[in-house]
């Protein structure tokens, strides 16, 4: 990795930074987001946690349908694990739900129902990083906290001119100390909008590909435009080959046409989703199936191989379709579920679409799966 810069040799010495920022976030940036209208700690918080590498278009829909199922913070802290999945299903990197839920029930017991003002506090909740706890405070409060998730990354690298990769500690800590110093800077009314017009800016100008340095309010002082270097900065990731993995997944449907679905564990792939039954080999899967299904697999009709990419590896995915008469024994971790509920639980975007859709025609090629490793990602 190139010698990184110390940060006092690229901190500010004047408000360049801030006094061209603000005026194009007054004309330019964007004023009507919902989670501005109020922008309460409640909904600042639940908003930054949905935005964590997921686009503000998509974010939308959620935040608002999330908050008339859970308008408040006690509200969330009270529902159940299944309906804060059932709200958050498709949205992915469900680790992001599950602290969210756990975080709220902890503000009930340690803050009162509320999120404490207190960055450390913040902090020390679930799924709540630095850079949340700062966007939280500044956001909610108009506290003097900086910020520093990806867009934020991205703007001051190319700004600055700075190498290495943005994820290394020791470019990240030059980049903290540059985000820090620029806050210093920002008016005291106005630090709830300085936190807004930086992911702004990264979301819409300074943009991973093709970005609009023509119109952006920096340009002047940015040495990445200086020196033509945009599309080399940030530094990117050290490229590696997603690892395939195999599984093998039942979609087993009772006399009244219900599925049976399966809670997941609470670590893991899909933790705590309910989804099909599912195992790493058509062998541990018969035996899964033979202690707890009254019926045969024989002749189970295989469907084309399903496919998704987590954060870690890509999974390839085996669903084989049996009609049977019921279970052996009870069982809390398995359910059968009619068409009307599955709206009612958390379930893997692709395992919902797959069982809203209707299941494909099969092929009569089986695909022969080799034993594959246990899935162990979190999402």
């Amino acid at each position: 990795m190139p010698r990184q810069p110390s940060a006092s040799a690229h901190a500010p010495t004047d408000d360049a930074f801030v006094a061209r920022l603000l005026p194009w976030f007054d004309g330019h940036g964007r004023h009507d987001l919902p989670w501005q209208h109020p922008r309460s700690p409640y909904r600042v918080w639940l908003s930054e946690i949905m935005l964590q590498q997921t686009q503000v278009s998509t974010v939308i829909p959620y935040f608002l349908k999330f908050l008339q199922v859970f308008p408040t913070l006690p509200a969330l802290a009270a529902a159940s694990n299944d309906a804060v999945m059932a709200q958050w299903a498709g949205l992915g990197y469900y680790a992001r739900a599950r602290n969210l839920h756990a975080a709220a029930k902890r503000c009930v017991a340690l803050h009162g129902g509320e999120l404490p003002r207190d960055a450390d506090a913040l902090h020390a909740l679930p799924g709540i990083g630095r850079s949340t706890a700062g966007a939280i405070l500044s956001q909610a409060w108009n506290d003097r906290f900086a910020i520093l998730d990806g867009n934020v990354k991205r703007v001051l690298t190319r700004y600055h001119g700075i190498e290495g990769f943005p994820g290394l500690p020791a470019v990240e800590k030059v980049l903290w100390a540059l985000a820090e110093a620029h806050v210093q800077h920002v008016p005291a009314a106005r630090l709830a909008d300085y936190t807004q017009a930086q992911m702004d800016l990264g979301a819409t100008i300074c943009t991973r590909s093709r970005p609009a340095c023509a119109i952006c309010p920096l340009q002047d002082d940015c040495v990445a435009r200086r020196e033509g270097r945009a599309d080399q900065l940030p530094t990117p990731k050290p490229s590696k080959t997603l690892p395939e993995r195999e599984a093998v997944a039942l979609l087993l449907r009772d006399g009244s046409d219900r599925v049976l679905l399966q809670k997941r564990p609470d670590t893991g792939i899909w933790a705590q989703l309910w989804t099909l039954p599912q195992a790493d080999s058509g062998i541990q899967l018969q035996d899964w199936f033979d202690a707890h299904i009254d019926g045969s697999l024989e002749d189970a009709e295989p469907l084309p191989v399903l496919q998704h990419t987590f954060s870690h590896y890509r999974l390839h995915l085996q669903v084989l379709v049996r009609r049977v008469q019921g279970l052996r024994v009870e069982d809390p971790g398995l359910r059968w579920v009619d068409a009307q509920a599955l709206a009612t639980l958390g379930l893997p975007a692709p395992i919902r679409k797959l069982l809203e859709t209707g299941a494909p025609p099969a092929s009569p090629k089986r695909r022969t799966m080799r034993r594959a490793p246990s899935p162990a990602d979190s999402e």
